[in-house]
């Protein structure tokens, strides 16, 4: 059952047309939390365009403001902070609470490691239940001080560290959040934050950086890298437009993908090569998807996809693949479910501690669909239908958004309706969800169950 006070059931009716047209899906979230923080390290005024407004993103401009920074919203996406400069961050009077945002959660524990202040930080029932101890146990390394329930779980107090250090730190899984969070604390600390990631994950916070004037290093070593920041530098205030989030996007396209008769094109699409590892993964099945208009923004890669209708093969991800997509493979699995032959998605470990354990959720969103899958150590095996599948149950979101979005999805392609217990939670990520997917053309067919 979903912990939501106030739950909203959905039902997803097998697509009466293919989606057409285009559209523009919300900016980025992973930059968009970024865009808040650092300009609230910054010194000036920072103009941000395209910031997503989600709940997970409100909760950061909110503990920004908290925090002492002035956040303004402008317009439709347009927003402005006055920052407070590097260490300059003030003790909140009230609790941080970040809502379902592990994201936020975890690279603000990195912001305030650095500043001689005390906080509490909080969440929902979701977040309450996620480790923090990835992200904690690193930064005590700083000096801060962080005092948790059992496991390392939420409500977190947290006490800066008031001369910091800066940290050499080797990630023992590749995660982007534990990255920036150790990053984030380097900033208030002298000399040089070393951090070694043994696969390449998400570089947001590096390039977001150097936008703000941080002098920051990164080598290759193998298929990770190694990361160096000079630590105490002065960001500078710069305008940031916030691409359109590959990770929304991706339920689009996959949509597209199996609703015959679709042609769908997606405007202002961040292309980030450490994102896009979906759209590989997909072109690997067989997806028609070209990108028109390639061009770059704010230091990210940005295009137009277009996607149409594809009788999709089934699929091999390799885990170094995971961390270029590590949010998309609730919607890739549901792609394998109406591909022909048995996909196998590798080195799925990150999936258990997201929003949910987000790999058992995705085989029960597909056991739902009448879809036969199993889980083998880390990995999920997808036994695709090679076409519509059976449909007509009832999938549990377990307070995640994107099994509850991948779940819509899928129904669009079954043979019969498919329901989920909530979808309350959509609006953390992606609040317009469903009114696009009305736009493009599934009119009618994601109601209330």
């Amino acid at each position: 059952m979903s912990a939501h006070p106030n739950p909203t059931p959905l039902r997803s009716s097998p697509a009466r047309q293919g989606l057409s047209g285009s559209l523009s899906v919300p900016g980025d979230k992973s930059i968009s939390h970024r865009a808040l923080m650092f300009g609230a390290l910054a010194v000036g005024t920072t103009e941000i365009e395209g910031l997503l407004e989600g709940e997970d993103v409100l909760r950061t401009a909110q503990a920004m403001r908290l925090l002492g920074a002035s956040v303004e919203h402008l317009g439709p996406g347009r927003w402005r902070v006055a920052g407070r400069g590097i260490g300059g961050l003030t003790e909140p009077a009230d609790v941080l609470d970040m809502g379902n945002s592990g994201t936020a959660a975890r690279l603000i524990c990195g912001l305030l490691a650095g500043h001689p202040l005390f906080a509490v930080m909080t969440g929902d029932a979701s977040l309450r239940g996620r480790p923090m101890k990835r992200v904690t146990v690193p930064l005590a390394a700083t000096g801060a001080r962080f005092l948790s329930r059992e496991g390392g779980r939420l409500p977190l107090a947290i006490e800066g560290a008031r001369n910091p250090l800066p940290l050499d730190y080797t990630l023992p899984v590749a995660s982007a959040q534990v990255k920036s969070a150790c990053l984030l604390a380097g900033l208030c600390a002298p000399g040089v934050t070393r951090v070694v990631e043994p696969e390449a994950t998400r570089d947001h916070s590096e390039n977001m950086l150097r936008h703000f004037g941080a002098t920051v290093h990164v080598a290759t070593q193998g298929h990770g890298r190694i990361i160096e920041l000079t630590g105490q530098p002065e960001l500078v205030a710069a305008p940031v437009k916030v691409p359109g989030d590959p990770s929304s996007a991706g339920f689009f396209l996959v949509a597209a993908l199996i609703v015959p008769g679709s042609r769908l094109t997606i405007a202002n699409v961040g292309l980030n090569p450490l994102r896009t590892g979906l759209f590989d993964s997909l072109r690997e099945m067989g997806a028609r998807l070209t990108v028109g208009a390639p061009r770059v923004e704010g230091g990210e890669a940005v295009g137009d996809l277009t996607v149409e209708f594809s009788n999709l093969q089934a699929v091999d991800v390799p885990a170094e693949r995971a961390p270029s997509m590590i949010d998309e493979y609730p919607i890739l699995a549901v792609a394998a479910a109406c591909a022909r032959g048995t996909s196998r998605f590798r080195g799925l470990a990150e999936l258990r501690v997201k929003e949910s354990d987000r790999l058992t959720g995705t085989a029960a969103l597909l056991r739902e669909a009448g879809v036969a899958c199993e889980i083998d150590g880390d990995d999920l095996l997808v036994h695709g239908c090679g076409g519509p599948p059976p449909g007509g149950g009832l999938v549990a979101t377990q307070m995640d958004h994107r099994l509850a979005m991948s779940a819509l999805v899928l129904g669009l392609a079954c043979q019969k309706p498919l329901s989920i217990d909530d979808g309350s939670f959509i609006a953390t990520s992606f609040p317009n969800f469903l009114p696009l997917m009305e736009a493009a053309g599934a009119g009618g067919c994601m109601v209330p169950a």
